[in-house]
């Protein structure tokens, strides 16, 4: 059963309620993770919690669940000339929702979209794309190993 520390096997998948598709590895390889890695977020784990292996999920899960709420802190408005030389690339212009990635104190990369080019600022929203949004989690479980098992796979 998936539980806090299982190594949990599946194939899943994720889209709108429209049905738009928005990332599955159906036609791949099954993820593997532990739960509470943090490779899968909070809400899609918690829909697993009890799963055995061979169980099929489907779940419509509010963006509080998902990928959050829109926090409007999370849209910010900077100088324009401050992107001068963004903007004036012609090779690969740059247009309102275009992902601009910015680095913060530590050098981790942060990405934003550009939401609006105005005559003065340039506005950019670091809010997850995907936030605000409802969304259909589909997962079919492959395996689920226990928490302090030691799994070894022989081949012969």
């Amino acid at each position: 059963m998936v539980c806090d520390g299982a190594r949990v096997t599946l194939h899943f998948s994720l889209a709108l309620p429209d049905g738009t598709e928005i990332d599955s590895n159906y036609d791949k390889a099954p993820a593997t993770f532990r739960v509470g890695d943090g490779n899968l977020l909070p809400g899609f784990e918690a829909v697993l919690m009890g799963a055995a292996q061979g169980a099929s999920v489907s779940v419509r899960l509010p963006p509080e669940q998902a990928f959050g709420a829109v926090n409007p802190d999370n849209v910010q408005s900077f100088p324009r000339q401050r992107f001068a030389s963004l903007l004036a690339n012609t090779t690969d212009p740059v247009e309102e929702g275009t992902v601009v990635s910015f680095a913060d104190s530590e050098g981790n990369e942060i990405p934003g979209v550009l939401k609006q080019i105005g005559e003065i600022h340039v506005v950019i929203d670091f809010n997850h794309p995907l936030a605000g949004r409802e969304i259909v989690f589909n997962a079919d479980i492959v395996s689920v190993i226990a928490p302090g098992t030691e799994a070894v796979k022989i081949q012969l």
